[in-house]
């Protein structure tokens, strides 16, 4: 079964009392038994729903995976992967990557005793001198949030797997469809829902897909026991959004092209992040492990202060001044007060998020329409 065939039918059948074709919105907390411990598979509402098991299955086909679990974030879905490791474990995690995920490590996690070492994983190499008896995981974002940088997923599986340890990759920017973690040797994939994949910005939602049985296991457990579980509805919005998620990226990946040549020649702008450019650091690895190079940009300004930054950004009027990305309407933010506000000065400008740093979610409208908003806004 091909991409566009499994968004619509993997994991999703008619009604079986009814013959709906949509998966129903089973809004229910618990389930009737005919007598204790005898009933039809479903016990309690956070354990188990059948509009979310319908979503886990979805979603693991489409990552090529054995099994999905469902989250009520994105960071939900993290902080449940972190649960996997014990106190005095190591993870190697990318220097670049989402905000909220360096504040869950370093501000959570390394509390219980875990310790994070952070690296620039463009170079594979800078992975294995970290590598120690206590390391346990390697984290990978890719392409990363907010500057576009590209891992070679397969080439750090490798290193992973020859020394025994897991490979957790984020996919949340490229999305199944534009790349398959798991066919590059990655052990889990974590999504934040809310973005590509349910597209309507509507939604709140984590995903984690595994082959590993025991991984799986343990992560319905704590799914259970901690109870960061996503609602029927939410469930049945982010089927319904991946329904379309192949029409969406491809027009998501053709106007963020459009977009990144516009500002690449454009006199107010420093320096343009776009996989799709050969310049781009990686790009040869993007264009082999990613189908096309996604609808994120993120552009500094030559003006380098905050100011000039929050004068482009006030005066979009089709891009929407907001944080989360992915819906079918074009956002712009500020990562340095926004989504990466929680990650110190020093560490942030290591990793290029200079204060005139902007990222777009560059939506499906008209490009001409998109590329006219900024030229006017530009020119403030």
């Amino acid at each position: 079964m091909k991409f566009g065939t499994k968004v619509i039918h993997a994991g999703v059948t008619p009604d079986p009392s009814t013959g709906a074709i949509m998966t129903p919105i089973y809004q229910t907390s618990t389930y009737v038994q005919a007598a204790p411990g005898d009933h039809q598979g479903f016990e309690y509402g956070r354990t188990q729903n059948p509009t979310r098991n319908a979503l886990q299955e979805n979603l693991a086909a489409l990552e090529g995976a054995r099994f999905g679990v469902c989250f009520a974030s994105g960071m939900a879905a993290t902080d449940t992967i972190m649960r996997l490791l014990e106190p005095g474990d190591e993870v190697i995690a990318a220097s670049d990557l989402y905000g909220g995920t360096y504040r869950l490590f370093t501000k959570i996690f390394e509390r219980y005793g875990l310790k994070f070492h952070f690296t620039d994983m463009t170079d594979p190499a800078s992975i294995e001198p970290l590598i120690s008896d206590k390391t346990k995981m390697i984290w990978i974002e890719t392409p990363s949030n907010p500057m576009l940088n590209i891992i070679d997923i397969e080439a750090v599986g490798k290193i992973a797997k020859a020394h025994g340890v897991k490979m957790c990759v984020d996919n949340t920017f490229a999305s199944p469809y534009l790349q398959q973690p798991m066919s590059l040797g990655a052990d889990i994939v974590v999504h934040s829902a809310t973005k590509y994949l349910n597209g309507h910005s509507d939604v709140i939602m984590g995903a984690v897909l595994c082959d590993d049985e025991e991984i799986h296991e343990r992560l319905c457990f704590y799914q259970n026991a901690v109870g960061a579980v996503p609602g029927p509805m939410d469930c049945f919005l982010t089927l319904r959004g991946i329904k379309t998620l192949h029409l969406r990226i491809e027009q998501h990946c053709r106007n963020g092209a459009a977009i990144a040549h516009f500002l690449k020649d454009h006199t107010a702008v420093n320096q343009v992040y776009w996989p799709g450019f050969e310049t781009h650091n990686n790009h040869a690895v993007a264009a082999r492990q990613m189908r096309h190079f996604g609808g994120m940009v993120s552009f500094s300004l030559k003006k380098d202060t905050l100011a000039d930054g929050v004068r482009v950004m006030s005066a979009t009027k089709l891009f929407a001044l907001a944080e989360s990305l992915g819906g079918v309407e074009s956002l712009i933010g500020h990562p340095a007060t926004m989504t990466h506000a929680s990650i110190p000065l020093e560490e942030r400008l290591k990793t290029g998020v200079v204060d005139s740093l902007i990222r777009l979610s560059v939506g499906i409208e008209d490009a001409d329409d998109l590329i006219a908003d900024l030229a006017q806004a530009l020119q403030h």
